[in-house]
């Protein structure tokens, strides 16, 4: 009797132990950026941090050193295996990508993704920092202002192989068609999310093409890397200069008038969307047909389908450029 009394509580404190390292257990949140060293998710790593310290969630951060979908894939199937409660991923390649997402959500875990999507049933949400329509037109009307709606453009991309810089590719085009027939896009030159290769790329395009108006970069590096070559060149003002950027990464360019405009949202507040995001689906507090969210101290965001909205880019110029830090 001494013995089964000994099992009994033997047994009963194991389970006690296990319910308190359950509830000791910190909830994990796996964050991947296209390029880890990109100063775009830099920032954005900086505003997951905040969102993780106050929701007390362990945070991973991992990702390519570059712009490389397989490696996206070799982290993910990484993960699987480490069994994180979440993984929030901005896809390169969002059909490469989504097989591995998949895998992830069979295996009981949930999947969002932020920045860049990947198919939809791959996750459940897509944290959106702008609508592609709203980047897309919002550059496209910039530079027909620039160019007083007619002449020759470039655009300067990430990758050929990026799904939202693919998709702004196409909305520009249409938007040119509808709306600017004047303006001419003649060139779409990927950088590899890299400044130098940008420089190199938008110098290329300058010497092949004397009529050339304007650059236009759809990823962050790619508007200091266009301004510099613009710069070295000796044609500022010539050609002109707009794209996607931090400003912290633009301000000299953009006071020195090598570059007109940069557009962007506020990176630092995508990361945190998404932590609060990431930390409310695993809690089951975010569900499907939900019109809002509150995420913490940046208040309510709305919600159109499965796209949890962050708000309209900003532009920034001379202007106002200084009242940003980030």
């Amino acid at each position: 009797m001494k013995h089964l009394r000994l099992g009994v509580l033997a047994a009963l404190f194991t389970a006690v132990a296990a319910v308190l390292t359950a509830a000791d257990a910190k909830l994990m949140i796996a964050l991947m950026p296209k390029a880890k060293g990109n100063a775009y998710f830099i920032t954005v790593k900086a505003g997951a941090e905040k969102a993780a310290k106050e929701l007390n969630v362990e945070l991973l951060f991992d990702g390519p050193t570059d712009s490389n979908a397989a490696k996206q894939n070799e982290i993910v199937e990484n993960w699987i295996t480490l069994g994180v409660d979440v993984i929030a991923v901005a896809a390169e390649n969002k059909e490469g990508l989504s097989t591995a997402l998949r895998k992830a959500q069979k295996a009981g875990t949930k999947v969002i993704t932020y920045d860049a999507d990947a198919l939809p049933d791959a996750r459940t949400y897509f944290v959106n920092q702008a609508t592609p329509e709203g980047i897309a037109y919002g550059l496209t009307d910039e530079a027909a202002r620039l160019m007083n709606g007619e002449g020759e453009f470039a655009v300067i991309t990430a990758t050929l192989t990026a799904g939202n810089q693919r998709e702004w590719v196409k909305l520009i085009e249409a938007r040119l068609k509808s709306t600017y027939p004047k303006l001419k896009l003649i060139a779409v030159r990927p950088s590899d999310d890299l400044k130098d290769k940008a420089q190199s790329e938008a110098t290329a395009l300058m010497s092949a093409n004397p009529n050339l108006k304007l650059l236009m970069a759809i990823c962050t590096p790619g508007t200091p890397g266009a301004a510099e070559a613009v710069k070295q060149a000796g044609k500022a003002g010539q050609v002109k200069v707009i794209g996607l950027g931090l400003p912290s990464e633009n301000r000299r360019y953009v006071h020195d008038g090598v570059t007109e405009s940069v557009m962007l949202w506020n990176t630092a507040d995508l990361g945190y969307l998404t932590i609060y995001a990431a930390d409310a689906l695993a809690k089951d507090q975010l569900k499907a047909g939900a019109t809002s969210f509150k995420a913490g101290a940046l208040g309510t965001f709305e919600i159109k389908g499965d796209n949890i909205l962050l708000g309209k880019p900003v532009i920034f110029n001379k202007a106002n450029i200084d009242q940003f830090e980030f």
